[in-house]
């Protein structure tokens, strides 16, 4: 309604478009999940569906992963990153109550072989000091058992100290909320309503004609 539009990037690690695709994006080959959000987002700027002031980037859970890491490898492409309770500390998940049973998907630190791999898609690890990132909200329910806040917590902590962008860095706590399932319609809604103004108010921030 107020001009904007909505791009979805099937990246590799889904399992869109079979195993093969979803291995593709896997352990030791996961950097290909924000190494194709990076294209995507440069084919919608040079098609001039976006411009780096007005394109956001959104994802949650495992999709921390894609949206952590393309912000911080890129963060000129983007005026704001949104990530919904998501996977920001890849060499400390395991360690934490659910992590064992992502072992599986994203590998172990134990393990020297998967280690390089986890550390290239730990968010948290690969923020750089006195770096323009986008304006960032990272949102979390207190109580979600599947990806502790910490995850969150220690990532707005660390992107505030690094960023010389003077973009804001938020941290959207739900006291009652955990992973979002079993929120309220309530809560959902005021989630959404939330994502959409950070997207909207950044965008009109950084241009006053597009």
């Amino acid at each position: 309604e107020q001009g904007g539009v909505l791009a979805v990037a099937n990246a590799r690690g889904s399992g869109v478009y079979g195993e093969e695709w979803r291995r593709a994006g896997f352990k030791a080959t996961k950097s290909n999940t924000w190494k194709d959000g990076i294209a995507c987002a440069k084919y919608l700027i040079a098609e001039g569906i976006a411009s780096a002031k007005t394109l956001g980037i959104l994802g949650g859970s495992g999709g921390g992963i894609f949206v952590g890491r393309a912000a911080t490898s890129a963060p000129e492409l983007f005026t704001a990153a949104i990530i919904v309770v998501g996977v920001l500390d890849t060499m400390r998940a395991e360690e934490s109550a659910n992590g064992i049973t992502n072992i599986s998907e994203f590998g172990s630190t134990k393990d020297p072989k998967e280690f390089p791999a986890l550390l290239d898609m730990s968010t948290y690890h690969n923020i750089k000091d006195n770096t323009a990132y986008p304006a960032v909200m990272l949102v979390h329910g207190i109580n979600d058992p599947r990806v502790d806040v910490w995850h969150s917590a220690k990532t707005v902590a660390r992107l505030q100290a690094a960023s010389n962008s003077g973009k804001p860095i938020l941290l959207r706590l739900d006291m009652q909320a955990g992973h979002g399932i079993g929120s309220t319609i309530n809560q959902a809604n005021a989630q959404a309503a939330d994502i959409c103004s950070f997207l909207l108010w950044q965008a009109a921030k950084t241009t006053s004609n597009k």
